[in-house]
């Protein structure tokens, strides 16, 4: 009964530490104005839009590639 009294407050605890958990994240949420919001949309909006370098070619021949140019080669 002891051993099950012990559990039943280690839950009440991690309960309570996950609701502070929330609250903090809530509260650094909502002080966000709207200019921040939309100026980060923004950015991140500009960052997904524009294209991606091209891979140097030995990280394309990594891998099953790799072993696939050794034998085209070996022909």
């Amino acid at each position: 009964m002891r051993l099950t009294k012990l559990l039943g407050l280690a839950g009440l605890a991690g309960v309570a530490a996950g609701g502070v958990v929330l609250a903090r994240n809530e509260r650094q949420r909502r002080s966000y104005t709207a200019d921040d919001v939309r100026t980060r949309l923004h950015e991140r909006h500009a960052a997904l839009t524009t294209p991606p370098e091209p891979a140097p070619p030995a990280e394309l021949t990594a891998g099953r590639r790799h072993r696939l140019a050794r034998l085209l080669r070996r022909r």
